[in-house]
This record gives C-alpha cells, structure tokens and sequence, in this order.
C-alpha cells in the first residue's frame, strides 16, 4: 500500500503564499524604479546599466541588518519600519564614499510565511527605497521550517551604488583645522538594542508613556534616518577638489557609536575634537544613559546618541554647509574639530 502523497505544503512551505506575496510586493518595488534598471523582480537576476552620466563609474557595495531590534518588532508587532531601516543601513554606509545608490535587493527569511508581515516589512523596504533614490530589483523571501522560531524573521540587504572615479570620498583629504558637523539621528537607529532591550527589561512596567513626544514604542522603533539625498545634494555644492575647499569625509554613525566610526575616515595622525553639549541629548538617550547607569563614554561607544551622520568639511565652507544642510531638513550642529592626534584616541569628547 501507498504511503499517503507529502507535499511541499506538507513540509510546512506554502508557495501560493509565497506567489501572493511576490504579487503584493510588484506595484510597491514598481515605485522605485528609476534610470538604469532593466530588469527587476520576477527574473532569476536583476538587470543595471549603470547610468551613462557618469564618466568613469565606480561601483560602491554595502550589506548589512536589522540587528536584535526585530526582537522588539516580533513583540510588539510592529513591522512596518524595520524595512526602512534595512536600507538605510546600507544606502548610508555607500553615501559614506561618495556614492549615489542605484539599486538595492533583500533577503527576508522566515520559518512560516505570514504574508501580511511580509508584506508589510517589503513595503518598508521599498519606501526606503524610494526615499533614498535607489530601486528595489530584486529579493529573496525564503520560507524554511523549523528554521526559526514562530512569528519571527531575519532582514539582510545588499545596495549597489556609484560615484565618479575623481569624486571618491576616502577621508585622505581631512587636515588640523576642518570642522566636524554632526547630522541629527531620529533615534537609536538599529544598533545598540541589545541594551535597548535590557533597559526595558530593567524598567519592567515603569517606561516613560512618550520620549521626545512620540508614544514610547514609536520612539524606540522609529526607523534610521535616510541621509542619501540631502548629503548628495550637499556634496555637489560643497565638493572638495584642487581648487575648491568642502566636504572631504562622511562617518555613519552605526555600531560603535561617534568613537569607533569617525577613526575611519581619519588619516593617521588626526584625531576628532568633539565638544560635549554641542548637540542635544534627546529624552530618549537621557533614559537610556539613566536606566543603564552607564557613562558618556560608554554612551558614545555603544549608541549614535544623537548623531547618525558624521561630516567632516574645510573651515572656510563650514557654516555655508551647515546651512546648506539645514535648507534641506537636516538639523545640523557643529561638534567639533580635527586636530593632530596626542597620545589619546582618535576622538575625544569633553
């Protein structure tokens, strides 16, 4: 006799959800799209003709997650932001070098497809896509029993950008004297939750209602700042070339916080001078530097505190940038400067 037939549905993947997803995520990823792309979702690869504006293009890669912050999405049931996240991080990092981000593909992973999260994550990416000028060709959603707990998913994400061959920032410019600019964050962005969640442990049923007038769950889960068009803008206005003195290095302010990302785009030798106060500490931080119990310098290693976007700009174009900046909706405060490094690290705070 016959064992009874086992389908793919059977071992727990359901592919019509899989077809119903791909079906609701088309006219969302359709809203990203933009010069260069000639293929995107639904083939086996995506196609980019790299636009030809550019003379000698440079291709700019960049990957990243979400980090635990889904911890906190899987609890709360709040899916919509994490997607604008999962680009950010990495449209932010290739802006870094310079780069205009053309494209970008996810990868959502889950252990039962809920097609409505899904959905709603995706929708997330693709108006980060959106919001930062760069399409969303293409993905991967793979549903894998047993793989992961239920209700859970894990987000990766891949952008691809370009800038000129002349235009690469590498930071090798910076000299004593340039001044740091720091660009505000929306809030802890998606690095650091790890302690995040430990505080809200620790606070148990005592958590502030707001912080920053914003429900305290909305606060926390607000999504990374997209710096991509504004900084674009502003490094076209403000270039730093042989005969014109502007923005010479950018530093996202991810995992390690200001003291471990602005050494990055420092030459040897240079070190950040940042003055404590130049920027505000929002409720939000306040709480949790408090219900840590931690210092300003574990603060500034651990958190953006504020910061998300670092730029590092010739004196004499310092306040023309800033204010550029700011025309855009930035909100820009000047942080400090570069100076020859002493026996110190190569950002001090005080």
């Amino acid at each position: 006799m016959n064992p009874t037939p086992l389908t793919y549905k059977d071992a727990g993947v359901d592919i019509v959800a899989g077809d119903s997803l791909v079906e609701r995520i088309k006219p969302l990823a359709k809203k990203t799209m933009r010069e260069g792309v000639l293929a995107g979702i639904g083939g086996f690869g995506a196609l980019f003709e790299v636009p030809k504006r550019y003379k000698e293009p440079v291709l700019v890669s960049g990957t990243d997650g979400v980090g635990t912050k889904l911890k906190l999405a899987f609890e709360w049931h709040m899916h919509d932001t994490v997607g604008i996240d999962l680009v950010a991080m990495s449209v932010n990092d290739v802006l870094v070098q310079g780069a205009e981000p053309l494209f970008f593909l996810d990868y959502f992973a889950c252990g039962k497809l809920d097609v409505d999260t899904a959905a709603a994550v995706v929708g997330g990416i693709a108006k980060g896509c959106e919001l930062s000028g760069c399409a969303l060709i293409g993905g991967e959603t793979a549903e894998m029993p047993g793989m992961y707990p239920a209700g859970e998913y894990d987000l990766a994400g891949f952008a691809v950008g370009a800038v000129e061959k002349s235009k690469i920032l590498t930071g090798q410019n910076v000299r004593a004297g340039d001044v740091v600019l720091g660009l505000a964050s929306s809030g802890v962005h998606s690095n650091g939750f790890s302690l995040v969640r430990k505080c809200i442990e620790r606070a148990g049923d005592k958590v502030p209602a707001t912080l920053d007038g914003q429900p305290f769950k909305q606060a926390l889960m607000a999504p990374t700042r997209l710096y991509v068009l504004n900084v674009l803008a502003a490094l076209a206005k403000h270039p730093h070339t042989e005969n014109a003195s502007g923005i010479k290095a950018l530093a996202h302010i991810t995992g390690g916080g200001l003291l471990e990302n602005i050494p990055r785009v420092l030459p040897e030798g240079l070190a950040a001078h940042l003055k404590k106060g130049s920027w505000p500490q929002t409720e939000l931080f306040a709480w949790l530097q408090t219900t840590a119990g931690i210092d300003d310098i574990e603060m500034n290693r651990t958190f953006n505190n504020g910061i998300g976007m670092v730029v590092v700009v010739d004196a004499a174009q310092a306040k023309a940038c800033a204010a550029t900046l700011q025309d855009l909706g930035e909100s820009v405060y000047t942080i400090g400067v570069i100076a020859a490094q002493g026996a110190g690290e190569q950002v001090v705070v005080a």
